[in-house]
C-alpha cells in the first residue's frame, strides 16, 4: 500500500481527515469498505495506473472513430466534387439557374397578387361569408329575443332599452 498525494482546496477552516478521505472517495483515488465498526481506506500504486491506462485506451479509441469520420467526410467531400470543376459550361448553367430562381420569385409575388381572383379562394370567401350572415343572424335574434325579455319583465319602452344597451335606433336584420 501506499499513501496518496492530492491537492486539496484551500478553506476558511482546514478540512478533517475524515473530509480528506471522503474527498478521495469520491474522486476515486481511495477505496473505502466498512468492516464491523470501522472504516478502512487504501489505495493500490497499481489501480491509479489502471485507470490511466484505460482512460488513455478511451481517448484512442476516440481519436480513431474521429480519424475515420473524418475519412469518411473527405470521401464524400471528393466525391461531391466530381462534375463540379469550374468550366465554361457550369457556370452558364449557374447563371441561368440563378436568373430561373429569380424569375421564379417574381412570378410567384405576381402570382399572389391576384390571388383573390383565384376561383377556390372566391369560393372560400362566399363560403365564410354565408357562415359570417348566419352568425350575424343568430346575434341579432339574440338581441331582439333579450329586448323582449326586458320589455316584458320591466315594462320599458324600445328607445330605453336601445339607449340603455347602446343599441342604434335602426338596428334590423342585415339582408
Amino acid at each position: 500500500m501506499s499513501s496518496v498525494q492530492a491537492q486539496l482546496p484551500q478553506h476558511d477552516a482546514p478540512m478533517t481527515v475524515k473530509d480528506v478521505l471522503q474527498s478521495l472517495v469520491d474522486d476515486n483515488m481511495v477505496d473505502s469498505e466498512r468492516v464491523g465498526t470501522s472504516n478502512y481506506y487504501w489505495a493500490f500504486p497499481s489501480k491509479a495506473l489502471h485507470a490511466r491506462q484505460h482512460k488513455l485506451e478511451e481517448l484512442q479509441k476516440q481519436i480513431s472513430e474521429a480519424k475515420q469520420r473524418k475519412d469518411t467526410l473527405q470521401k464524400v467531400v471528393e466525391k461531391a466534387k466530381v462534375g463540379r470543376q469550374d468550366t465554361k459550361e457550369r457556370s452558364s448553367l449557374l447563371k441561368e439557374l440563378q436568373s430561373l430562381r429569380e424569375e421564379r420569385t417574381q412570378l410567384k409575388a405576381e402570382l399572389e397578387k391576384y390571388r383573390e381572383c383565384d376561383p377556390e379562394v372566391v369560393e372560400e370567401m362566399r363560403k365564410s361569408n354565408i357562415v359570417a350572415k348566419e352568425a350575424v343572424s343568430r346575434w341579432t335574434d339574440n338581441v331582439f329575443a333579450i329586448k323582449s325579455w326586458t320589455k316584458k319583465k320591466f315594462a320599458f319602452d324600445d328607445s330605453r332599452i336601445n339607449k340603455a344597451f347602446g343599441i342604434p335606433e335602426d338596428f334590423d336584420y342585415m339582408d
